[in-house]
């Protein structure tokens, strides 16, 4: 058999991510790679991890990549905080809330859960209540929920969490670096993300960054593997349940002792570095507020449309939107013909949302003017073919008022 070169063909990705990679983080990708310990490797890791400090709005020295998609991260974390038999909390609010759960549960972990209405998010109440009862050694949250398009504010929850003894854990893959996220100045022990979606580039790259409290729990249980040890390292009967997320031994990897643990995914390292610098350039404020602009002029143009949105408007995210499919539309036909006829993807749902609503996201490169005007024009057409009556340019018009 012989393969052709890869072409995909053009695509503008507007739905919950992933979305189109910014051209300056595929540049950074296609430089020549360089060994492990080079001193321009390491260079690049440490200027990395200083950059995510300011993505985080931390100062932890613990900030870092885990090399795999955002979901490695999240296992990291999890894995290396709990031990078997450990409480943990997790509140539901979104399918992302159910992941959560289940790689507690695998971690061997006493799960306790709160359930919400898709669409809603908790109140501080709530969590303290449930605090009080379960006593956990962690809480573990999403942030933004992209499969709800709604965020839980984190504000009053980090120290909810410290007055219970409890370690907070957010996932930010959906909500970093388009909405406000502060790790310090929320009392958060471990955030984890991903690129593919308000950091615009591609999956592949979880950045990390973790307390002084969250690290002492996982130093706590370091156990350095054999054939890398050196006397006097210490070795655990019932070390951290997986070798690769072992955040222990990775800690010392990108820390001064560079242990040999994996070889970093040296093009992925770039990629997110590239991201991280041009939010960096950008400044914090500004990018979320970028996203804010876009997403409200988005918005405005769906609702428009004759669009009804879905989910509690109080608490979305600025990045993803959420709307109800309209009666006697199919849905799928819909998504199809946008992405056959025009480029242009958006998203449906998950669990009991899956046929009811589209997900149309605005983030990270494509958070821009005429990403949003060309996929409301195009929705606008693509509705009046499948049957449903839409005000000729009404969409369009309402995102260029957004905008004025």
């Amino acid at each position: 058999m012989t393969a052709n070169q890869i072409d995909p063909p053009a695509r503008l990705l507007m739905g919950p991510g992933p979305i189109n990679a910014d051209p300056r983080v595929l540049r950074a990708m296609s430089a020549q790679l360089v060994g492990q310990y080079d001193p321009a490797m390491t260079g690049y890791m440490a200027e990395t991890q200083e950059l995510y400090r300011g993505v985080f709005g931390t100062t932890n020295e613990a900030t870092l990549l885990v090399d795999g998609t955002a979901r490695a991260g999240i296992e990291a974390a999890l894995v290396s905080l709990l031990e078997p038999g450990d409480k943990v909390l997790v509140p539901i609010f979104g399918r992302f809330g159910h992941l959560l759960r289940e790689i507690a549960e695998r971690c061997g972990a006493e799960v306790h859960v709160l359930e919400r209405e898709w669409g809603t998010v908790f109140t501080p109440a709530e969590i303290e209540k449930a605090l009080t009862a379960v006593k956990p050694k962690v809480l573990a949250i999403v942030h933004g929920d992209t499969s709800t398009t709604v965020a839980q504010p984190l504000d009053e929850i980090g120290p909810l969490a410290a007055k219970h003894g409890a370690l907070l854990y957010t996932d930010t893959t959906a909500s970093l670096a388009g909405n406000t996220f502060l790790a310090d100045e929320w009392g958060v022990d471990a955030a984890t993300s991903g690129l593919q979606k308000c950091l615009a580039g591609p999956s592949g790259s979880a950045p990390i960054t973790l307390s002084e409290q969250a690290v002492a729990v996982i130093e706590a249980r370091k156990s350095v593997e054999a054939g890398i040890r050196s006397e006097g390292d210490p070795v655990l009967s019932a070390p951290i349940r997986s070798n690769y997320f072992d955040l222990a031994q990775i800690l010392d990897y990108w820390g001064p002792k560079r242990l040999n643990h994996h070889t970093e995914a040296t093009t992925m390292l770039y990629g997110a570095r590239e991201c991280a610098r041009i939010l960096m350039e950008e400044g914090m404020p500004a990018a979320v507020e970028r996203h804010r602009v876009h997403g409200a002029a988005m918005t405005a143009g769906l609702v428009a449309t004759g669009l009804k949105l879905f989910g509690d408007q109080g608490v979305r995210m600025n990045n993803v939107i959420g709307v109800h499919i309209p009666d006697g539309v199919d849905p799928d036909g819909v998504r199809a013909t946008l992405l056959t006829d025009y480029g242009i993807e958006i998203g449906t749902s998950f669990g009991p949302l899956h046929g009811k609503v589209w997900r149309i996201g605005v983030m990270g490169y494509n958070a821009r003017k005429d990403a949003v005007l060309t996929t409301l024009a195009a929705l606008e057409q693509v509705l009046r073919r499948a049957g449903a009556s839409v005000p000729q340019g009404a969409g369009v018009d309402a995102a260029l008022e957004s905008y004025a």
